[in-house]
C-alpha cells in the first residue's frame, strides 16, 4: 500500500527528534511513506489533490492534532484512503477516540494494520461544505472558538480556550439560536453536534456517539446564564455531563441550525449560522 504521511511542524507536540523516531519505526515494518511538511489547511487540500488522483486506496497517516486530521478529511475524496492518525498535536481528541495511549501505540497499531469505517459529519453553511470528525459546536461554544487567540493555543495549549471562555462570560450574549430535526425544535443557547463521545480532551460528552458507527448526537445547553454554564462545567470536569439531565440530548441523522451564531468544528471557527448538519457513512477506513 502506498503511503503518504502529513506532518504539521508547527503541531503542539512536533520535534525533529519525534518526526525521526517515526520515519524510523515505520521503516522498520515496511513502511516508507512520503512526506508531507504542511501548516496550513491550503498546503494539506493540494496535497489531498494529488492523493485523490492515485489509482489504489493509499495509507494516508496524519502526524497532527485534530485540525490537521480535519483539513485531510476535507481534502481526501470518500472512500479514497485508509486513516491513521499519530498525536503531535495540542488535541488529540480523535486519538483518545480511538484508544490511542502513546505515539509508540499509534505506531504498533499501523504495523498492525487493522481497520474500521470511519464516519464523518457534513455541515452546510455560508454556500461551502464541510466535513467534522469530532464535533460541531454552535452559539458559545462557537463563539470561544473563535475567540482563541492564535499563539495562545500554540504556547498554552488548553488554557488558551479557557481565557477565551473567561473573555465570553464578561462579553456575555444571552441570545439563543433553535436546533430542529424532522422529530422537532429546541431553543439553545449552546448545542453540540456529537459525531464521537469525546470533548475538549478526555471529557466524556455524549457517551452513545462513536465516529465508527452511524448516527449523531446534538447535546443541548438551553439555558442562557452564567450559573447554567458553571453547573454543566462542574459536570463535565465530575465525569457526569454523559448522563447529566442538564444536557438534553436530540439524536438523529440531520439537523437544521436557525439563527446567525458562530460555529466550530473540530476546535477551528469556520463561520455562522444557519446551517444544516447531517452525516456521512462510511467515508473512509481508519487504523484503530
Amino acid at each position: 500500500m502506498k503511503t503518504f504521511l502529513f506532518v504539521n511542524p508547527a503541531s503542539g507536540h512536533h520535534s525533529a527528534q519525534r518526526l525521526h523516531l517515526v520515519l524510523k519505526q515505520l521503516r522498520a515494518h515496511a513502511v516508507i511513506p512520503e512526506v508531507f511538511e504542511v501548516r496550513t489547511p491550503a498546503e494539506i487540500y493540494a496535497c489531498c489533490s494529488s492523493i485523490n488522483k492515485e489509482l489504489e486506496p493509499p495509507l494516508v497517516i496524519v502526524a497532527g492534532g485534530d485540525g490537521s486530521c480535519n483539513a485531510v478529511i476535507n481534502g481526501l475524496e470518500p472512500g479514497k484512503a485508509t486513516l491513521a492518525t499519530l498525536p503531535f498535536g495540542t488535541s488529540n481528541v480523535l486519538a483518545a477516540e480511538i484508544g490511542i495511549t502513546s505515539l509508540h501505540d499509534a505506531l504498533e497499531r499501523i504495523a498492525a494494520g487493522k481497520s474500521r469505517s470511519l464516519s464523518v459529519g457534513v455541515i452546510e453553511l455560508e454556500g461551502r461544505t464541510l466535513r467534522f470528525l469530532l464535533m460541531a459546536g454552535i452559539g458559545l461554544d462557537g463563539a470561544v472558538v473563535r475567540d482563541v487567540w492564535p499563539l495562545g493555543k500554540k504556547f498554552l495549549r488548553q488554557g488558551a480556550y479557557a481565557l477565551s471562555a473567561l473573555k465570553r462570560a464578561v462579553l456575555w450574549d444571552s441570545t439563543r439560536f433553535e436546533i430542529s430535526t424532522p422529530e422537532g425544535a429546541v431553543a439553545c443557547h449552546t448545542a453540540i453536534i456529537c459525531n464521537a463521545s469525546r470533548y475538549g480532551g478526555d471529557f466524556i460528552l455524549s457517551p452513545d456517539c462513536s465516529p465508527f458507527k452511524p448516527g449523531l448526537s446534538a447535546v443541548c445547553i438551553t439555558g442562557n446564564s452564567r450559573s447554567t454554564y458553571l453547573s454543566c462545567a462542574l459536570e463535565l470536569f465530575g465525569g457526569r455531563a454523559g448522563t447529566s439531565k442538564n444536557l438534553p440530548r436530540i439524536h438523529s441523522s440531520s439537523f437544521e441550525i436557525r439563527g446567525a451564531h458562530p460555529i466550530q468544528i473540530d476546535g477551528d471557527f469556520v463561520g455562522y449560522g444557519p446551517a444544516r448538519i447531517s452525516e456521512c457513512i462510511d467515508f473512509a477506513k481508519i487504523i484503530v
